[in-house]
């Protein structure tokens, strides 16, 4: 608990109304997208840039934690309270500052919506690359705290490929400015750092970012497959040619049951495996890159692909893919969403042993991922109201991370760390590795009171 001379103090800096403190309200923000849970002291919903360096200070002088957060969407517990403490709420800091089309740049607050960023852009002919499933209502804030992928990612990278300038409030209150509007900053990459630090090294409170041109033509395929192996093997085979799609992802057959009950998005349910491929760029030469990649299908065993006619049917591919998370649970009411990456050779190999894991485990799995780029999502279903089947799922995605490692890949791509793999970084990183991570975490914020207990195992 903390102090009414702290809920006095935030009330101060906010306004009474700004302050979240009865068990209901605290109750809403006690969780995010993943299973972890822990209720807050309070929270504050700040308006501004000054108004989070103050609330930072009182908290630091207090000796009280605090999270940032975001729209509660990430899948790894990031911004789930531990230590209690003051949840700094950012929704309210949704403004979109700045459109610079000359120098292809945008300005936003932390609580901006990845969507309406390049609905917003649209008019003028760009938009936002990142696109992470949960655009519609993931913040940027967020997504740099993440470094957040989607499916995009293969042809045009995560988030830290497109965030150029922060202005952040560090632990201790202060206000910084790293990076900017220009390429090569002098002096050291502050902004690399942060984008993907979970909210450990202090609070976004603007984003300067990279936007592009809208492509002249998209085409958009479904390859349907009559096995894992053979959609697996196709798309190494795209990128060995040299072609680089601007996605390749992929489903396997529990995932298009589960999307086809939800979306009716026109997925085969006989099939083994589908691969939504799709190219964009300039409208010349995308016939030909098409038709060499309907080859390399063919090659490896497609029982057909389907070209989407038009906006309509690539809208309904797409629908089906991004809703795929939310559509699991026409199956089981529960799933861990693992995020494990390994390099795009060792798909087949990998997607067979995380199948033997389930058998062992006798649970079922789901994959729906970024195949383009080995970034692995096997939905491991369960009840949680079963203990014993909660176990097992647990036990499950633990080794599924594991096969990641050894086979030369990561635990995370895109989703973080959080609490929930806490306990994983050992299978990628050694002590002397993680030593200096909390070197690192220990210069900023030496006093441990930034979104504490999170990425590093205590």
């Amino acid at each position: 608990m903390i102090s009414d001379t702290v809920l006095s103090g935030l009330r101060a800096v906010v306004g009474k109304e700004s302050v979240l403190s009865t068990p209901a309200q605290l109750l809403l923000y006690e969780y995010d997208a993943s299973f972890d849970q822990a209720v807050p002291d309070a929270v504050v919903l700040p308006r501004n840039v000054e108004e989070v360096a103050a609330v930072v200070k009182l908290c630091n002088r207090e000796k009280v934690p605090f999270t940032a957060r975001g729209a509660g969407t990430n899948l790894s517990g990031g911004s789930v309270p531990i230590k209690g403490g003051v949840i700094i709420e950012l929704s309210r800091m949704n403004r979109l500052l700045e459109i610079d089309v000359e120098n292809q740049r945008a300005v936003v607050e932390p609580g901006y919506l990845n969507l309406e960023l390049s609905n917003v852009l649209a008019p003028y002919g760009y938009y936002f690359a990142p696109d992470p499933a949960s655009q519609k209502t993931s913040t940027l804030g967020g997504n740099v705290g993440e470094n957040s992928g989607g499916p995009h990612c293969l042809k045009y990278g995560v988030t830290t490929n497109h965030v150029l300038g922060l202005e952040v409030v560090l632990p201790d209150g202060s206000i910084v400015q790293m990076g900017g509007k220009t390429l090569d900053n002098p002096g050291y990459d502050l902004t690399g750092l942060f984008v993907g630090s979970e909210g450990t090294f202090g609070i976004v409170t603007k984003v300067t970012v990279r936007i592009m041109r809208l492509p002249e033509a998209v085409k958009t395929m479904l390859a349907i497959f009559e096995t894992i192996d053979d959609a697996a093997n196709t798309v190494s085979e795209i990128i060995a040619r040299g072609i680089l799609p601007a996605t390749l992802e992929m489903m396997d057959k529990t995932v298009i049951k589960a999307v086809e009950m939800a979306y009716n998005a026109g997925y085969p349910l006989d099939a083994e495996a589908v691969l939504i491929i799709e190219l964009d760029g300039l409208k010349d030469g995308q016939d030909r890159l098409a038709e060499e990649i309907v080859g390399i299908c063919k090659q490896h065993g497609v029982r057909e692909v389907k070209v989407a006619k038009d906006q309509e049917e690539r809208d309904r591919l797409w629908a089906g893919r991004r809703g795929a998370f939310g559509a699991m649970t026409k199956l089981r009411p529960n799933y861990i969403v693992n995020d494990g990456t390994v390099p795009r050779t060792q798909l087949p190999t990998v997607l067979r042993q995380v199948g033997e894991i389930g058998k062992k485990y006798d649970v079922a799995i789901g994959n729906v991922f970024h195949a383009g780029d080995g970034n692995l999502h096997p939905l491991v279903l369960f009840d949680q109201l079963d203990k014993d089947e909660t176990r097992r799922a647990y036990a499950c995605a633990l080794d599924i991370l594991e096969v990641c490692a050894k086979a030369g890949g990561t635990i995370s791509g895109e989703h973080g760390i959080g609490l929930e793999k806490r306990g994983a970084m050992s299978l990628v990183f050694g002590e002397r590795d993680m030593a200096v991570m909390r070197e690192v975490k220990q210069a900023l914020d030496p006093a441990g009171l930034c979104n504490p207990g999170k990425v590093l195992p205590d």
